[in-house]
């Protein structure tokens, strides 16, 4: 697999930059002030703000072939991440490259809510899977018959660089490998025979591994996940199971790892209006500590208006941070725009 994907950018790369039509670029972005408070803490200015601005370019080559362009800024409008997509090769695949998320990072958690994920405001500490998500690599995204779409990513060196364009990042990390990231969402009632008693049910789920050590007798970093999500009228609940295992950087340390549980129930009033119930759980797994379940809950309300939503969210933990009888709360309204 990796040698195809590198073959094939190589090859359409080399192919098609000679024959292009017009194309066009637009700019997008969004913009969310915040205010947060935490419950027992000594919370400062609970107020906050996030921007982003998005480039996006596209262009039609002769042969079918398409071929866009992006580039996002970061809180400080600096270069952010940049991807390149050659899409319809073949007629069958997409081919992309660059940094942009990974596809696990993508489905990190998809259960339903009408603002944000139950610890989404700051509520407990989140262990998230995910973590290729800003690293430079090469993927493939297709639409296979029955299984849905796949979302392939291939990272040749886990060093956490950006390269320019002729240059490599020779030896910034020796001690890391490679890492690969994959998902797959099936719409269930696209299932031979029985996909006509689950319409409105999808299957999300997703695997990652990163090589955070070349020793030997060390181990990688492993995320798992799968995800089933089902609406019908205006309810839709969702539960999600993750998996991640920290991997071993040395030889004498256990490895520590997590299991998760996230549940969402939302329900649209109307048009502009939904609430929302979630959850979250995680258990750690560690010999050197007392292993608690944390548990977080989160009311939501989202309220849209054009391109302008209104959110909150009243959360709580128990057992916060894995530490027994610690609590933490938190409130936050936010007001985001999209342009």
């Amino acid at each position: 697999m990796k040698n195809i994907l590198k073959t094939a950018v190589v090859l359409f790369t080399a192919l098609s930059f000679s024959f292009a039509n017009a194309g066009e670029l637009t700019v997008t972005g969004s913009m969310e002030a915040t205010y947060n408070s935490q419950g027992g803490n000594t919370t400062g200015n609970p107020l906050g703000i996030d921007r982003e601005l998005k480039f996006s370019a596209s262009t039609e080559l002769d042969n079918g072939i398409t071929v866009s362009v992006m580039q996002d800024t970061n809180d400080n409008l600096g270069y952010g991440d940049s991807k390149i997509t050659f899409g319809n090769v073949m007629g069958m695949v997409d081919i992309y490259v660059g940094a942009d998320g990974s596809p696990v990072d993508a489905i990190d958690d998809v259960t339903p809510s009408a603002y944000e994920e139950a610890n989404g405001s700051g509520s407990g500490t989140l262990n998230d899977i995910g973590g290729l998500a800003g690293e430079m690599g090469i993927g493939i995204v297709a639409s296979v018959p029955v299984l849905g779409t796949v979302d392939f990513k291939y990272i040749p060196k886990v060093d956490g660089t950006e390269n320019a364009d002729n240059a490599n990042s020779a030896n910034a990390n020796a001690a890391v490998g490679s890492g690969e990231s994959i998902s797959i969402k099936t719409n269930l009632a696209d299932l031979p025979v029985v996909g006509a008693f689950l319409d409105g049910a999808t299957l999300t789920a997703g695997y990652e591994t990163d090589e955070i050590s070349t020793i030997a007798n060390t181990s990688d970093i492993h995320d798992i996940t799968a995800a089933v999500n089902y609406s019908v009228g205006n309810f839709a609940f969702g539960v999600q199971r993750k998996l991640h295992n920290e991997g071993e950087t040395g030889t004498v340390a256990d490895e520590v790892f997590y299991k998760d549980l996230a549940i969402g129930v939302s329900y649209a009033v109307n048009d502009q209006l939904s609430i929302s119930y979630n959850r979250y759980e995680s258990k750690r797994h560690n010999n050197a500590a007392l292993n608690v379940v944390q548990e977080t809950s989160a009311i939501n309300i989202g309220y849209t208006m054009g391109g302008m939503t209104i959110g909150f969210q009243e959360a709580s933990t128990d057992d916060a941070g894995w530490v027994k009888d610690a609590e933490d709360d938190s409130r936050t309204l936010g007001v985001s725009v999209a342009f």
